[in-house]
């Protein structure tokens, strides 16, 4: 049985209906590749160094692996946390990039159509 989904969760699935293709938007790599791509810049604009990156990522990958429903609540607490020691409203930003997207169909498409399949780079 598929979990319920939130409005915002829903509201985001149909502009990946109306942006791309059922194998683009369902495809389990891309969605992760993009998500530590939007997680890393957000760490970028915050302060964060390659060398923290990188540090992080023999960490991360130095561990066992996880339960990616647990992965998704420590993202959505740690992401809250950060917004209010930021003083960031968390849905209101998630409001205004889903509508910037939707602004944007056309050249996010664009973007995704000429990268290579597969690859973790966005272009």
């Amino acid at each position: 049985m598929a979990a319920e989904l939130s409005s915002y969760q829903r509201r985001v699935e149909q502009w990946l209906e109306a942006c791309f293709p059922p194998h683009v938007r369902s495809d389990r790599g891309e969605r992760t590749h993009r998500f530590l791509e939007e997680a890393l810049e957000l760490a970028q604009a915050n302060g964060a160094t390659r060398e923290d990156a990188l540090a992080l990522v023999d960490y991360v990958f130095g561990r066992p692996t996880g339960e990616p429903s647990q992965e998704v609540g420590g993202v959505m607490v740690t992401l809250a946390s950060l917004c209010s020691a930021s003083e960031i409203n968390m849905e209101d930003a998630g409001d205004r990039e889903l509508e910037r997207n939707w602004e944007r169909i056309d050249l996010i498409r664009s973007k995704q159509q000429s990268k290579p399949h597969g690859s973790p780079l966005p272009q």
